[in-house]
């Protein structure tokens, strides 16, 4: 999607995209004609469009929980890091301390963040490092794949064959991560651009783009702001002070495509199917690709 340019300091105007609307020309219908619409539907068409209508819901309400349980995950890997490495009593432990509060912002259950300060203090539990890999994926595109775990050996002997089993490549580190800016991501719900475009430059924003929203044709009301990684923090906490709704659980550091690659159906899905694959692999806390409509 094309990025909307950030106003620079200068006081230089913004660029936006223009919008596209196709014209659809319909012949009139003859007088008496019946009216398409849920009135002279059958039980049958009415039961299939609420059959669709009901499956969109529960799909949705899937990936929510995946996206939820994986966050959950990560904070919990990210407790023990931190208290492994400065100490269990968020008093004396800074880094710990600000994840804690991320952690109660997010909605993190008590008993996952007890759970997982209790195991920072067991001899038997390994620290955690990050690790990324990198892959070609279908179609030419490129994956980021960021892990946080405690065992190398088993998050390779597990990301390696999903790659290559889904038809693409494991490449060599740096050859695709080039491709994409390590910066932060923060999302803002219930919004206008013009509001959010406005709030963001003077929060020091780089970049600006709207979260395609989930039914066709509705406008968008929520946007991306990105940063600096460094500035992060700072910023959500701008734009929270500035009345915006910040989304927690999709605002993160990310790996951000460059330029996004363009590919057909066929090989959209299979990029999609092998996002979600690695998805679903503890050890895999997030995957980025460059894939053009891919939301990973």
């Amino acid at each position: 999607m094309q990025s909307m340019l950030a106003r620079s300091s200068a006081g230089a105007s913004i660029a936006r995209p223009k919008c596209a609307f196709s014209r659809q020309i319909v012949a009139p219908k003859p007088a008496g004609a019946p009216v398409a619409g849920p009135s002279n539907w059958s039980r049958g068409q009415l039961v299939v469009v609420s059959g669709r209508r009901a499956a969109k819901i529960a799909l949705r309400k899937g990936k929510s929980d995946a996206k939820k349980s994986k966050i959950y995950g990560r904070i919990g890997k990210k407790i023990i890091q931190l208290a492994k490495a400065g100490g269990a009593d968020p008093a004396t432990n800074a880094a710990l301390d600000t994840l804690l509060r991320q952690a109660k912002d997010l909605g993190v259950p008590k008993d996952i963040v007890e759970r997982n300060l209790k195991r920072a203090t067991d001899a038997k539990q390994g620290d955690y490092q990050e690790i990324t890999y990198e892959a070609y994926g279908p179609g030419g595109t490129g994956l980021v794949v960021f892990c946080l775990t405690d065992n190398v050996n088993r998050t390779a002997s597990e990301v390696k064959p999903t790659v290559t089993k889904a038809g693409a490549k494991v490449a060599e580190p740096g050859s695709v991560l080039f491709n994409f800016q390590r910066c932060g991501m923060i999302v803002v719900d219930g919004t206008t651009e013009d509001a959010v475009f406005e709030a963001a430059m003077e929060a020091g924003a780089e970049d600006v783009e709207p979260v395609p929203p989930e039914e066709d044709g509705a406008p968008s009301t929520s946007y991306k702001v990105f940063v600096p990684v460094e500035a992060f923090s700072s910023t959500k906490t701008a734009m929270r002070g500035l009345g915006f709704s910040v989304n927690e659980e999709d605002s993160d550091l990310v790996f951000r495509a460059a330029a996004p690659v363009e590919v057909d159906d066929e090989a959209f899905a299979r990029n999609e199917a092998l996002v979600e694959k690695l998805l679903e692999l503890d050890d895999v806390d997030a995957v980025f690709t460059n894939c053009d409509g891919l939301v990973a």
